[in-house]
C-alpha cells in the first residue's frame, strides 16, 4: 500500500514537473512573441488615447474599459481561431502575410512621419463623428475596435510566427497568453496615461509637498503623449522592416539580415548591436513604406479627377 502511494506521489510529481515545465514553455514563448511585436504594442498604445479627447474625465475609463473589451474579443474569439487555423491547413501563408503586415506597418509609420515633417498633406479620421455626446461616444469606441482590429491582427501573426513548429495546443496557449497579457498591458497603461493628468491636478489642489509633483505631472503629460506617438511611428518603421528582412531570408534572401547581423556582432552585440540592427530594419522600412506611399499618393491623384466627373 506504501509502495503503491509513493508511485503514484511520484506520477503527481512528474506530472506537475511536466506542466511547470510547460507554462515555463508557454511564459517564454509568450514573452519572446510580446517583445517581437513591441513596436505594435508601443503604437497601440500611442493611438488608444486620441479616442477619449474631448470626452467628459468621467467618461474616459468606461471607455477604455469598453474598447479593452473590444480587443480581448477581436484577439480572442477572432483572431486566435483564425491564426490556429491558418497554422493548421495554411502554414504557407504565415509568411507571405506577415511580409504583408509588416509592409503596412512600414507604410502606416513611414506616412506619419511624412506628414509629422510637412512633406505630404496630413489625412483626418476617415469618418466624421456627428450627434450628441452618445453617440459621438459610440462611434469613438468603434472606431478605436476597429483600429485595434487592425494592430491585433499583426500582434497575433508575429506570435504565431514565433512557435511555427509548435503543436496545436502550444500554439493556443501561447497565442491566449500574448492576446490576455498585451491586451491587460496596453490598455492598464493607456488608463493610467490618460488619468495622469487628473491625479496631477489633485495633487496641485491637495497642496503641501506633493503639488509641485501635480504641477509637474499636468505639464508634462502633452509632453509624454508626444513622445510615445514618436516613439510609436519609429517602432512601426523598424519593426515592419524587421519582418520585411527576415521574410526574405526565409525565401533566401539572407544576405541584408545576415550583414545586418555581422555588423551588430562587430560592435559587441548587446545594446548598440539591437541599435544597429534597428536602424538597418528602419531603412529598409522607410524605404519600403516610401515607396508604397508614393504608390498611394499616385492612386489618389489618378482617382481625383475621375471621382470629380
Amino acid at each position: 500500500m506504501a509502495t503503491g502511494l509513493l508511485a503514484l506521489l511520484d506520477d503527481v510529481a512528474a506530472i506537475a514537473k511536466l506542466a511547470a515545465a510547460s507554462l515555463d514553455d508557454v511564459v517564454a514563448q509568450a514573452a519572446k512573441a510580446g517583445a517581437k511585436a513591441a513596436g505594435v504594442v508601443i503604437d497601440d498604445a500611442a493611438v488608444t488615447p486620441r479616442y477619449v479627447v474631448g470626452l467628459a474625465p468621467a467618461r474616459e475609463l468606461p471607455i477604455i474599459w469598453r474598447i479593452a473589451l473590444g480587443s480581448f474579443r477581436n484577439k480572442l474569439l477572432i483572431l486566435l481561431p483564425a491564426a490556429l487555423a491558418l497554422s493548421a491547413f495554411a502554414p504557407w501563408a504565415i509568411t507571405p502575410l506577415l511580409m504583408a503586415g509588416g509592409l503596412f506597418l512600414a507604410f502606416e509609420g513611414t506616412e506619419k512621419a511624412l506628414e509629422a515633417l510637412g512633406l505630404i498633406a496630413h489625412h483626418g479620421p476617415a469618418e466624421e463623428i456627428t450627434g450628441g455626446p452618445a453617440a459621438i461616444e459610440q462611434a469613438k469606441i468603434s472606431q478605436a475596435i476597429r483600429t485595434d482590429l487592425i494592430l491585433s491582427a499583426e500582434i497575433m501573426a508575429i506570435a504565431l510566427a514565433t512557435v511555427p513548429e509548435a503543436g496545436f495546443w502550444m500554439q493556443a496557449a501561447v497565442l491566449l497568453a500574448v492576446g490576455v497579457g498585451i491586451t491587460v498591458v496596453v490598455y492598464g497603461a493607456v488608463a493610467l496615461l490618460v488619468k495622469a493628468d487628473d491625479a496631477g491636478v489633485a495633487l496641485a489642489a491637495r497642496g503641501g509637498p506633493a503639488a509641485p509633483l501635480g504641477r509637474g505631472l499636468v505639464h508634462a503629460m502633452p509632453a509624454v503623449f508626444k513622445a510615445l506617438s514618436v516613439v510609436g511611428t519609429a517602432a512601426m518603421i523598424w519593426v515592419g522592416g524587421g519582418i520585411l528582412l527576415h521574410g526574405l531570408a526565409g525565401y533566401g534572401l539572407a544576405g541584408p539580415e545576415h550583414l545586418l547581423q555581422g555588423w551588430a556582432e562587430a560592435v559587441g552585440g548587446g545594446f548598440l548591436g539591437w541599435l544597429v540592427v534597428a536602424a538597418g530594419s528602419g531603412v529598409l522600412g522607410l524605404l519600403a513604406g516610401g515607396v508604397v506611399t508614393a504608390l498611394v499618393l499616385g492612386w489618389k491623384r489618378l482617382r481625383g479627377p475621375a471621382l470629380a466627373h
